[in-house]
């Protein structure tokens, strides 16, 4: 098993070309059957949720039938729009189709294996910054969707563009602080070393606030409910890919769920040690030589598959407003104080300061924010109930009136005599 930083490095740097290639297309065949049976999944539990049945008639259960959806997709007729930009219509869900499989370069899905006699790990490459790498190919994944909403010179798929592209802006930035507490701890930016730093705690544990902004973002990076607004089908038809069809509408939806499935595998990585088994089950990563981890990490995965279910199963679609207030007003402050307050306690960790004084400090931290989280709630009922009582008076300078608020007026008027 690795146990100590660099290792992983060391494995791959060993690998031949012929194992290199087969584990770039066994991790792409995973991709491809887990969209398959995600789609088949998704629609079985919402469908539980809203007390239906869901697909039940293709293969057991009905299992296939994300494939046989594939295969009419592909089969269907495909239509380019007279207006639309030939060359970068095409182009666009080409590159969000490519990009969303680039992210598994650098995911660890095994501890280390024997790969047909070859001691190796599931995992393509180990770059030093490979946290980085994921987060700069899941941003040029969104020019995919920004450049179909412009290429297809229609309305409804150029504000979906547009608004994937705040998106990128606000909940991009996000999503990297919420990660720097882990470089912070970890020491690396290394996937592979922040699996092998959680050997004791998982990160999701001690580093909690960035755990929960971490999820939040990946939801509005990923287009999913309730931040789907670049396709929102009740406003935007259906947003940026309004114009697509057969095969090109196919690589946007697989994409969607690969994405998802890079983020969960980033966040399982980072957050829930990666690989290695829950706690008091460490003696399972042994099994089968070692391939046994490989479900740990897909049961992680799957975990948060299932919370982006729950999500679209359970909430409305927020407004474009609220998306974008959220993202600017409440998690980015909220990730730089945290990154202070993490920043904080590990110098006066590495520096020796006594427990009671970091624990001193903790305190502090914890009761500053009930006393400003208090004085917010006040401040929120006070304008709540001020706004309710407050009764508009009659202005000195003419404005144009309709007969309805004339009316209103008149009724205040006779309430107050």
């Amino acid at each position: 098993m690795i146990n100590s930083k660099g290792m992983v490095a060391q494995l791959l740097g060993q690998d031949p070309g012929w194992v290199i290639a087969l584990k770039g297309l066994l991790i792409f065949i995973f991709c491809v059957v887990l969209t398959i049976m995600a789609v088949w999944g998704e629609r079985r539990i919402v469908a539980r949720m809203q007390m239906r049945l869901g697909p039940n008639r293709v293969g057991i259960f009905g299992i296939i039938q994300g494939l046989a959806d594939g295969v009419k997709l592909a089969l269907k007729e495909d239509l380019i729009p007279k207006t639309a930009d030939k060359i970068v219509f095409i182009i666009a869900p080409i590159i969000s189709a490519t990009t969303c499989f680039m992210a598994f370069a650098v995911i660890p899905l095994t501890g280390e294996v024997s790969f047909f006699g070859h001691k190796t790990v599931m995992q393509l490459t180990d770059l030093p910054v490979g946290v980085l790498y994921v987060l700069a190919i899941a941003s040029v994944g969104v020019y995919g969707i920004v450049l179909a909403g412009w290429s297809s010179g229609s309305t409804y798929p150029l504000l979906g563009g547009l608004r994937s592209s705040a998106q990128v802006i606000s909940y991009e930035v996000a999503m990297a602080l919420s990660l720097v507490a882990v470089f912070i701890y970890a020491g690396s930016m290394s996937t592979s070393d922040i699996v092998v730093a959680q050997d004791r705690w998982w990160y999701a544990v001690i580093l909690f606030p960035s755990f929960a902004i971490y999820c939040i973002s990946m939801v509005g990076e990923t287009n999913r409910a309730p931040f789907d607004l670049a396709e929102a089908e009740g406003e935007l038809v259906g947003g940026f890919h309004t114009e697509y069809s057969s095969l090109k509408f196919a690589l946007f939806f697989l994409a969607e769920y690969i994405n998802i499935l890079a983020v969960s595998s980033l966040a399982t990585t980072l957050f829930l040690g990666g690989y290695r088994a829950f706690p008091g089950l460490g003696f399972t990563e042994t099994w089968l030589g070692g391939w046994f981890t490989l479900f740990w990490f897909f049961a992680k995965v799957l975990i948060f598959f299932f919370v982006f279910v729950w999500l679209r199963g359970t909430l409305p679609r927020l407004r474009y407003d609220q998306f974008m207030q959220f993202g600017w007003k409440t998690l980015i402050p909220v990730s730089l104080a945290w990154i202070l307050i993490v920043s904080t306690l590990r110098v006066m960790s590495d520096q020796g300061a006594p427990q009671y004084l970091i624990f001193g400090f903790a305190f502090a931290v914890v009761l500053i924010y009930l006393v400003i989280s208090n004085y917010s709630d006040n401040a929120k009922a006070k304008l709540a109930t001020d706004y309710k009582n407050f009764t508009p008076e009659n202005p000195e300078f003419p404005i144009p009136i309709s007969n309805r608020t004339e009316q209103v007026i008149q009724i205040r008027d006779e309430a107050k005599k």
